[in-house]
């Protein structure tokens, strides 16, 4: 194939040309830490709760960033790396970089243009894009704003199976590539810092535009939406989710449509491989980033495992403590084939909006080319286990 444009290098060129010639040093943060500081102070402080915060004592979420200090990678020296190669393959579909933008759902607390912006700077760069359910924009527009743009839809199971038909419809029909069914959350994670708050966005409107716009939906109601739009929230409250999901309901899901199905929240590999026995033809290695269970196994420390039990069946996504390059090498050197970056971009977003995401896109584009070089190696696909040395090893 050939090689990936230079982004490391034409990124950082451009970064200290304007610093040193123009007197104009980077306007949103470049290290994570400093941006999710600005991310929070830019939000209001109920919403700026809902991006940090995780389940319970927020124990898993520090798992999930302390599990890649488990892991060192393996730098070689003197080896031509003046080509790489960051594009991968997954369902069928090439992707520029092995990264993808996770569901973040209702976008617009952080940002008033919320997933129509995060959309625009993934169309921009080519970035594939996953959509939430609960989005602030309806999933037909969110797909004809990234047009070519590889697109996932997640999906959130309903208690009402003709609403998951209706959306999984949709989702065809707007030409997404793939439905991705979150499985982690069969009811919603105990979440402290949102209950100390008493803030559930849904309940102001806010992520509402799929089910708003939905012909199923709004069959429910007696009154539409848009006279009262109270009561349609709480029908929604009524159908969002289903605790009683099971396999059958991922058969049910395989048979009702033609895209490949992802099933997302796998930690335990024999959730792996009943997944693929059901018909998924993705898994998703991720603990929803500590929101759903506190004390949870660390996302990076379940993948080995999981990717153990697919024995290359069907590709392996990883999300949940992403936050830079090396991050996103070290998922790849354990087995997985691409990764979704959360909170970077979100905070990205809730500081500049599409600009805020574009440059977050970029940088990271950048740190994952510049990092695999300096390991000496060429493509992100031929990364393995030679790439990292354990801790204790």
């Amino acid at each position: 194939m050939e090689p990936s444009e230079p982004y490391g290098q034409d990124r950082q060129r451009d970064i200290y040309a304007m610093g040193m010639l123009a007197d104009q040093p980077p306007s949103l943060p470049v290290r994570y830490e400093d941006l999710e500081r600005a991310a929070l102070d830019a939000m209001d402080d109920r919403a700026a709760n809902y991006l940090a915060g995780g389940a319970g004592g927020e124990r898993t979420m520090s798992a999930n960033t302390d599990a890649f200090e488990d892991w060192s990678l393996l730098p070689r020296m003197l080896r031509d790396v003046s080509e790489r190669e960051l594009s991968v393959e997954l369902l069928g579909d090439r992707w520029d970089v092995p990264f993808c933008l996770a569901p973040i759902g209702i976008q617009t607390i952080m940002h008033e243009e919320g997933e129509r912006a995060t959309a625009t700077a993934a169309s921009d760069l080519d970035v594939p894009m996953c959509l939430s359910s609960v989005a602030s924009y309806t999933l037909e527009e969110v797909a004809e704003v990234l047009g070519d743009t590889p697109k996932w839809f997640q999906l959130y199971a309903s208690s009402d199976q003709a609403v998951t038909e209706s959306f999984v419809e949709r989702a065809e029909d707007a030409g997404f590539d793939a439905i991705v069914l979150t499985a982690d959350v069969p009811i919603l994670g105990w979440r402290e810092r949102d209950l100390q708050g008493g803030y559930l966005p849904m309940l102001d409107g806010e992520g509402m535009a799929n089910y708003f716009s939905d012909p199923v939906f709004r069959e429910r109601l007696d009154v539409e939406p848009e006279e009262n739009p109270d009561v349609a929230t709480q029908e929604f409250l009524d159908v969002f989710g289903d605790p009683s999901m099971d396999w059958q309901f991922l058969e049910d899901l395989v048979g009702m449509t033609d895209l490949p199905v992802v099933v997302k929240g796998i930690l335990h590999p024999e959730d792996a491989e009943e997944a693929i026995d059901r018909g998924a033809e993705a898994i998703a290695v991720s603990n929803h980033g500590g929101r759903q269970v506190d004390n949870s196994v660390g996302a990076l420390d379940a993948l080995p495992a999981v990717v153990e039990a697919t024995m290359d069946r069907v590709p392996v996504t990883f999300d949940s403590g992403i936050r830079r390059g090396a991050d996103v090498l070290t998922a790849l050197a354990l087995g997985a084939d691409a990764v979704m970056v959360g909170r970077p971009f979100a905070c990205g977003l809730a500081v500049d909006g599409r600009d805020g995401v574009r440059e977050v896109c970029s940088n990271l584009r950048a740190d994952v080319d510049i990092t695999l070089s300096n390991l000496g190696r060429t493509s992100v696909r031929d990364l393995d286990r030679s790439a990292l040395v354990r801790a204790e090893e």
